[in-house]
């Protein structure tokens, strides 16, 4: 097998595999998301900033039975339970050797191994206050993403996730630059085809039985701020996981650059009225 075709079939089988310790965190329970970056070049800081600007958006509270999406090593879950004392706490994670990580550390926490595009199979009698998916929602198509959780939340529970959306200059992009964006979103398992419009991607969370809804753009401290933080880091080995860290970073810098496409947080309420 030559060695490019090696890459290709690692990428492929851990397409959601980061190393945290090349990124800068070493704990059992790390962090792995591109991190909120405001006044911080501290990795696991900017991770505990994005985790508590999505949570800080829906009020999340001890009282709240909460449900976390693609909980990735489990920071998250226990950020929960020590900074907002979160007692019901229920997770999925697609990684197999993640939830045996989980599972190892945090007996407390019931951990399903799955996809959250099937939430009702994994949950069929419970229901939650709260679901936050932190930096995982945009793999997948919006409207169903948002059924899967709605259809797991209490009347009038609320949902915060990140996602992508295409700018005013990406909605007029020409058929040779659809094409460039396509390969280039597919190589991080991103379909450009499922992003659209600040207006559009409104409607189609209110389409899907939410109100109160609440997109704000995270693109600089997200984009800008990973790239940056990747950039200043001293490049310490060669290997496929520092090559798919850099790569990332390097795709952070040309969106937020190119404007075509932005980083955002969504969040909102389920509404009372039948879907």
């Amino acid at each position: 097998m030559s060695l490019f075709r090696a890459i290709q079939v690692y990428l492929q089988q851990h397409k959601y595999a980061i190393n945290a310790q090349l990124l800068g965190d070493a704990a059992s329970l790390a962090w792995t998301n591109l991190g909120y970056w405001h006044n911080t070049q501290h990795y696991p800081t900017a991770c505990r900033q994005m985790a508590d600007h999505l949570a800080q958006a829906v009020d999340l509270n001890a009282s709240d039975a909460l449900l976390d999406l693609g909980c990735g090593r489990g920071a998250s879950l226990l950020h929960w339970q020590q900074q907002y004392h979160v007692q019901q706490l229920a997770a999925v994670e697609w990684q197999v050797a993640c939830v045996a990580q989980i599972q190892h550390h945090m007996t407390d926490v019931t951990v399903q191994q799955g996809s959250f595009l099937h939430l009702k199979q994994l949950f069929p009698q419970r229901f939650f206050d709260v679901v936050l998916c932190l930096d995982a929602a945009y793999h997948h198509s919006l409207a169903i993403f948002l059924a899967s959780v709605r259809a797991v939340l209490q009347t009038e529970g609320r949902v915060a996730f990140h996602y992508l959306v295409l700018s005013a200059y990406g909605e007029g992009l020409s058929t040779a630059q659809q094409r460039r964006y396509t390969y280039l979103l597919q190589a991080v398992d991103i379909q450009l085809h499922q992003l659209f419009s600040f207006e559009d991607t409104l409607k189609q969370v209110e389409d899907a039985g939410f109100d109160h809804v609440q997109i704000e753009d995270l693109s600089t401290e997200v984009f800008a701020g990973f790239a940056h933080y990747i950039q200043q880091m001293p490049q310490k080995t060669y290997s496929v996981d520092a090559f798919k860290i850099q790569m990332t970073a390097k795709l952070c810098r040309k969106l937020y650059q190119d404007g075509v496409i932005r980083y955002v947080q969504i969040s909102a309420q389920a509404s009372k009225r039948s879907v």
